[in-house]
């Protein structure tokens, strides 16, 4: 038998972040897909749309309606999931049937007036002013003695369970820290009492050197594509500076993550020159009032796309019964971002 290689055999890999693993068979990516085709949307959409409950001055669900905005909005979600009045409730007493009552408060973030735009065809200053607003929104909320968790995140197209295609994003606050959070809230606090080092800066530092998995670099971040990356185009945007949260970032680091977001979610849109569907959001300490200096800010990227803009990857099967598993490996998909073009497809002659 031949030796073990990499970029040909199946073999598992480890993600510190979370402890946990997946399987990769990078022979299966040559197999013939008769499979699931999604419709391509249309892109085309009005500056401005009447029936659109989050343009400005439109009138949303609950009959309010939006004041005139020219820059970043955000309103309290008119069907939020989580609500900040709840009764106290906790039943923990049957190892089996635990319940307890939640509270939080949910808000809805327009990233521009204009209904046909989204990130990458927006102008780096105005992501700067959703990238204060997320700032605003975390400190606000994550104020609030009632708040351990605030999630900050953007499900972008409609196969990722978007509602609505006017450029938004939402924050759910919460009085419990979600249990993805508290894997790696553990993960992070056990490696850096290992050594007394962030487990990102470290694991950053390791793939600057390598070189194989980095999508783009500026001054103050970094995106690539994760070594135990799950989705086929997954990808993670680490700040270079031990950061615990979006407040802590000077004025210049926020115009860098600006432009950082901007030019990877152009990327996503030329690989297969469509409005790329992805959730996306920000991972930062909690907001419980305690100390988590081992905390490392950072934003993952979930895209559903597979082959093309109408093949996408489906959790299945052994991905839902065993681990998760991918066929394209993070170095193959990291390798066809990064060739790509930091100018939008739309605007090419």
């Amino acid at each position: 038998m031949s030796s073990f290689n990499i970029t040909q055999h199946s073999h598992r890999r480890f993600n510190p972040l979370n402890e946990s693993w997946v399987l990769v068979s990078p022979h299966r990516s040559k197999r013939p897909w008769q499979g699931q085709v999604e419709k391509k949307t249309d892109e085309s959409r009005p500056r401005y749309d009447k029936d659109c409950y989050l343009c400005p001055g439109n009138k949303r669900a609950n009959g309010e309606f939006n004041p005139d905005y020219k820059e970043p909005y955000a309103f309290t979600n008119d069907f939020s999931a989580l609500l900040s009045e709840v009764p106290e409730y906790k039943d923990t007493d049957d190892d089996l049937f635990k319940i307890e009552s939640q509270k939080g408060i949910c808000r809805v973030l327009c990233f521009s007036p204009r209904h046909d735009l989204t990130i990458p065809e927006m102008e780096t200053d105005e992501i700067t002013k959703v990238v204060d607003l997320w700032a605003h929104e975390f400190k606000d909320l994550g104020s609030n003695e009632d708040i351990h968790y605030v999630q900050i995140f953007e499900n972008k197209g409609s196969v990722m369970g978007c509602s609505n295609p006017h450029p938004h994003g939402q924050v759910w606050s919460q009085s419990f820290i979600p249990q993805e959070i508290t894997k790696k809230t553990e993960s992070q606090k056990k490696y850096y009492k290992k050594h007394n080092s962030s487990l990102l800066s470290d694991y950053l530092s390791k793939e600057l050197d390598r070189k194989e998995r980095i999508l783009i670099e500026n001054d103050h971040f970094v995106s690539l594509v994760p070594f135990w990356a799950v989705w086929p185009f997954e990808t993670m945007i680490i700040s270079k500076r031990h950061v615990q949260d979006i407040t802590q970032l000077s004025k210049e680091e926020r115009r860098s993550l600006a432009d950082m977001y901007k030019r990877l979610t152009i990327k996503y849109d030329n690989l297969f020159e469509t409005s790329f569907p992805y959730s996306a959001g920000i991972h930062q300490r909690p907001t419980d009032g305690k100390e988590h200096p081992y905390w490392h800010f950072h934003i993952p990227f979930y895209p559903p796309l597979l082959r093309s803009a109408t093949v996408k990857k489906f959790m299945v099967g052994y991905e839902m019964l065993a681990e998760p598993q991918r066929d394209i490996t993070a170095e193959s998909s990291a390798h066809r971002l990064r060739e790509l073009s930091d100018l939008h497809y739309k605007k090419k002659d």
